[in-house]
This record gives C-alpha cells, structure tokens and sequence, in this order.
C-alpha cells in the first residue's frame, strides 16, 4: 500500500485529480517557521491521546506507543536531526507523518476526534502562554535591575523636565522608579491577557465539534488550561488573544522606547548625565572618538516594528468571516517576531540597567539652571498667606529679574527678593536650595529621598512575592 504520508501526497491527496504546484506549496507551507510550535504540538497529542484512550476512543496500547513515538521525536527535534519537509506543509502534518513512520496505525488514530484547526489553535495558545510567562519573568529582572539603579541614588539630584525645559528638581532615583511603574501596568497587563489566553480550543475540531465522546475538560487540565472555550466556531477562528497578546507587547515596547530615548539624551555630551557600558555602544567607521548607543536607538527602532505587527493582526482578523479561514496562517510570523523582540529586548535591557554609570556633578549642574526651585518660591510665599495666583505672579517677576542679572534665585540678596514679597524673610534660602526643594515633597509618590527609599521597599517586597 501506497504511504498516505509518501514525499509526493499530502493528507487529502485521494480528493484531488492533480498534485499542488511547487510554486502554490511553497506559498502555502508554513513549516519553516511555525516548526518552532513543535514541543506545544507534541504537548497537545499527548493531553489528546490520553484522553482518547481514558474515553475508550483508541486502546491503552495506542497510547503507549503514541507516547514512545512522540518521545523519539522530541529527541529528534531537539537534537536538530528531525527531517521536515516542505511537501507535509506544517508542523503538525510532518510530526505525524514520522509518527506514523515510528508506530505505525497508533499514529494514524491520533487525529481522531480533532482537526488541523483546533491543534493549531492549541499549540498557539500554549506558546503564547509561554512567552507571558518569559515576560513576566524578564519583566521582574528588569524591574529589580532599575530598583538596584534607584536605591545607589535615590537622593542623586537632577532637573525634572516638562517639555523639555527645567521644570523641578527631582531625584534620580525617583525618575528610575517612573519605569518601574509603567514595566509594573507592562507586567498587570501580560497577567490580564493570561486568563483569556490560558482556554483550551482542542475539542472544536474543524468548525462545529466531534461526533466522538471526548472529554475536553480532562485535556483542558492535564494541559494546565483553566478552561475550555465554549463555542468551537469562535474557538478555532478567533486570534484576539495573540492580537491581546501584541497589543501589551506594544505598550511595554512604547515604554522602553520612552526609556531609550531618555537614556540617548542623557549620554549626548551635550548632557552628561549618564555612561553606557561599552558593550552596549559602538563608534563610527569614520570618526574615531564616537561612542553610539546603538542598543536604546535600535530598541527604540524596534518599538515601530512590533507595532507593525500589531496592525498586522488587527488586520488579519477583521475582513474574515467565521469560522477558520487559510488568512490566519499568517498569524504566526508577526507573533513569533514580536515575542522574540520582546524577549531579547528585555534581557538586553536588564542587563544594560546594570551597565550605566551616573554623573551626579552633571545633573546637578543642570538642576541649577533653568530656575528649577521657582515653584517652591511660589509655596514658600502661599504658606506665608499668600494666595496662589499672587504667588505665581510674584515668582514670575523675580525669574524675570534673575534672567535678566543672570544669577539664580537662590543667589540673589533677602533684600531683593523682599522687592517681589515683603513676606519673603531669611528662612527662604532653606527653601530655594535644591536638597529644600526634594525633601519637601514627602508623601506618598514624591520625590523626597525618604520617600523613594520606601518605594523601593515596597516594589522590592512585590517583586519577591
């Protein structure tokens, strides 16, 4: 007999009356990139098998030798001997094709009671699964890497900025606990689209069920899902969870892209607030002095590419009718590019947080320009009684006075600063000194060193819990 898995026929050969062109099964195959759901696809059989053997469906012997087959391909895969081939199309068709070569009809009763589409669904869910929990994992790292950066100086003073002018003194280790919060919402979000990922499609078959008595609960949790999705129209079709998925992608890339800019600006020599570790720089092919930080421009660079693939998906998804269509192949490729740049974008990231050497003359220098302790003037004088809009008033005048005699607020006289406010008296200058303004806002969220020293003891507890 014929091997219904032979070199030159596909699955559902005996439907047609010519073979596929080579130019349409190079077109149409995915295997050489959605090989790397073979682990998940091998997961999934096995939860299947068990199952259908639990159920009656195939013998206890078809287990046995299903699970002696699936193990020898393991081996193969991740020895880098297995063979695939472009003919079988995907991963699923070549996997069983060699288990129908290693065990004969046990293999070729493994597909009962499921369809190419709801494995697919499966092995998906279960990869994307995975990737969350990498993240969430690299995100911690990330986030203890910028806390370590935070505790060595959370009372290093530098400017604050709005719109990129001076705005208020702040400390370092403040700005740095900014990016611990939004990697925070980053690593909330990934968890959010967890639950909504982690339901089971095996079971839906190619569109409307299986006639056979399966038990989709019990692969549900031998697989570690927490439920099963409960139409199978939606279950084979739908990819909101890889769009949900990409979409959390983005928002942390748009984080480290705000973080990479910054990084960028700092380490100019126009600013010199920071060094980068060498490693994480290159230099110039023609100016020997350069030192680039290639790794937050090319993250930046990167951010643009995952939002690519997010449109991508969105896009996919919104011309298709129900239930499964071929469009959704090309699901795959943004996805498994968007969880590798995210990946390796944090791990890079971590440990380039532990590579960058702060300069605190330099921050500080800057922090005394641009009349930073203005807005402290202004509290200074409504404490006195003053009201608010009068205060402000008042301030704006003596800046005004101080750009014009270049000298910061801080420097100039009791007795010219009395010419704006008479209730202005000798206890301003604790005020206007930049060590004043910091320790001043000390409540929860505030600059204060205190208080950044107590944000970082409550992130590190949630970081250890």
């Amino acid at each position: 007999m014929t091997d219904q898995f032979s070199k030159k026929a596909e699955a559902w050969s005996a439907r047609f009356s010519e073979p596929v062109s080579d130019l349409v099964k190079r077109y149409t195959a995915s295997v050489f990139f959605d090989k790397r759901l073979a682990l998940f696809d091998i997961q999934g059989s096995l939860a299947h098998a068990e199952m259908l053997a639990a159920q009656g469906i195939i013998s206890q012997q078809d287990r046995a030798e299903i699970e002696r087959g699936m193990a020898q391909i393991r081996g193969e895969i991740e020895a880098g001997s297995f063979e695939w081939l472009l003919d079988l199309e995907d991963v699923h068709l070549n996997i069983e094709k060699r288990l129908t070569e290693l065990v004969g009809d046990a293999g070729k009763r493994l597909h009962t009671g499921r369809s190419r589409n709801d494995q697919v669904a499966t092995d998906i869910r279960l990869y994307v699964r995975a990737a969350i929990d990498d993240v969430l994992a690299l995100l911690a790292g990330l986030r203890g890497a910028l806390v370590d950066l935070a505790e060595r100086h959370y009372d290093t003073i530098l400017p604050g900025f709005t719109h990129l002018q001076v705005a208020q003194p702040i400390t370092f280790g403040h700005h740095m606990l900014a990016y611990v919060e939004m990697f925070g919402r980053d690593a909330e979000r990934f968890v959010d689209a967890r639950r909504r990922v982690n339901r089971l499609p095996l079971g839906a078959a190619a569109l409307a069920g299986t006639t056979f008595p399966i038990d989709r609960l019990r692969v549900a949790k031998t697989l570690g899902f927490e439920d099963v999705c409960h139409n199978s129209l939606d279950a084979v079709s739908d990819r909101d969870f890889a769009i949900e998925f990409t979409s959390a992608a983005s928002v942390l890339m748009m984080h480290v892209s705000r973080m990479s800019e910054e990084l960028i600006l700092w380490m100019s020599p126009r600013v010199g607030f920071i060094d980068i570790a060498d490693r994480f720089c290159t230099g110039s092919s023609i100016m020997p002095q350069k030192k680039n930080p290639d790794v937050p421009e090319l993250a930046r660079g990167k951010t643009g590419r995952v939002y690519g693939h997010l449109m991508g998906l969105l896009t996919l998804m919104k011309g298709q009718p129900l239930a499964y269509n071929k469009d959704n192949q090309e699901d795959k490729e943004p996805l498994f590019d968007t969880v590798d740049t995210v990946l390796d974008t944090l791990r890079i990231f971590t440990d380039m947080a532990g590579g960058i050497t702060v300069k605190p003359d330099a921050m500080r220098a800057a922090a005394l320009q641009g009349y930073a302790t203005a807005t402290d003037l202004a509290d200074y004088l409504v404490k006195k009684g003053l009201p608010f809009r009068d205060a402000h008033e008042a301030v704006a005048r003596a800046v005004r006075a101080c750009d014009d005699a270049k000298c910061d607020l801080s420097e100039m006289s009791l007795e010219r600063l009395r010419e704006f406010s008479p209730l202005i008296e000798q206890d301003v200058f604790a005020v206007l000194t930049l060590e004043g303004s910091v320790a001043a806002r000390d409540h929860v969220g505030g600059t204060a060193p205190n208080q950044v020293r107590a944000a970082i003891a409550r992130v590190r507890k949630q970081l250890e819990g």
